[in-house]
């Protein structure tokens, strides 16, 4: 049997489209749905079982057919600052998985995050001996730091283990996220409501308006890459996920208005009080994972727009 934790969530759900895709549905689902719209993500997937996240993890010792974890269950909010708790969410209940998997010799994967890169400084390779000198800008960043940290200097592990550093992900299924959903989500929703795209200006003379660059990844690539370790279960560590490719703000609204077929950008502010948190540039080193011999390409940032408005947003945020 196989755990998923966050399974009703953005990513998680994906992964279980992509579990049942391939032929398996021995899965255990673990979320907290709460009056959040995410419900609708498990609806015609195939699982033996939902828990509650709370229940699931007072009741581990009950099970033994647990095969493989796949641990993507978080708080994502990067605007979250309430340490306590995302100290809860993201470390201690990690830590009790990861404990529970090293114990009873279960592999596990789990979402860590490019936030942890900070500004950059260090740059965003996915050496693990630089791990512990990475700064990240936000609460959300730290909780997820720390337990890449503290997983590192485990002396019991898993058989296998893979911690995943998601950078910019877009795609279906986010669509109950708020204003935690991708920026493509949101550059949709603005044409669908005025016509125009708001991006931010830049505060930096070294970057024009709009050209600020993320690592966008779609997120049925972040399924795939997970299957693929899930499949293999060897050579276990930190790796980043991304495309290894930084695109522009501009770009990913030039791509939104040419597949929604109309609509302009227009430039704003950024709020002073984000100025000094903000990444300009993002861009995963992938040479650790393609080492692997991970052998998938990756959708270019115009295949992924055009999938994802063309054959879900535009039909009613169809569920995948």
């Amino acid at each position: 049997m196989i755990v998923l934790t966050g399974a009703a969530g953005f990513i998680g759900s994906v992964i279980l489209r992509h579990l049942n895709n391939n032929g398996i549905s021995d899965i255990m689902c673990i979320d907290r749905l709460g009056e959040k719209t995410k419900w609708k993500n498990l609806v015609g997937k195939k699982f033996i079982d939902f828990i509650d996240r709370e229940k699931f993890i007072d009741s581990l010792d009950n099970f033994n057919n647990i095969d493989f974890i796949i641990h993507m269950g978080a708080c994502t909010d990067t605007t979250e600052f309430n340490l306590n708790y995302l100290m809860k969410v993201n470390y201690e209940y990690s830590k009790k998985l990861f404990q529970y998997a090293s114990l009873n010799k279960i592999p596990i994967i789990y979402a860590s995050s490019a936030a942890t890169y900070g500004n950059g400084e260090h740059g965003y390779n996915d050496d693990e001996s630089t791990i512990p000198e990475l700064r990240p800008l936000n609460p959300y960043g730290f909780s997820k730091q720390l337990f890449d940290i503290w997983v590192l200097k485990q002396t019991e592990k898993p058989p296998f283990w893979a911690g995943l550093k998601f950078f910019n992900v877009y795609g279906p299924n986010e669509y109950h996220k708020g204003r935690m959903a991708s920026v493509i989500f949101h550059a949709f929703n603005q044409l669908k409501e005025t016509g125009v795209i708001k991006l931010f200006k830049s505060h930096r003379k070294n970057y024009k308006h709009g050209e600020q660059k993320r690592d966008f990844i779609y997120v049925k690539d972040i399924a795939k890459v997970i299957y693929y370790l899930f499949s293999k279960s060897k050579n276990s560590g930190i790796y980043n996920l991304g495309t290894g490719k930084a695109r522009s703000f501009n770009d990913l609204a030039n791509n939104v208005i040419k597949n929604y077929g109309k609509g302009k950008i227009h430039y704003i502010d950024m709020p002073e009080d984000i100025r000094d948190k903000y990444q300009y540039f993002t861009e995963a080193n992938m040479e650790k994972l393609f080492n692997l011999g991970y052998p998938e390409k990756f959708y270019s940032l115009e295949e992924g727009i055009q999938d994802y408005v063309t054959n879900f947003l535009m039909k009613n945020y169809k569920i995948y």
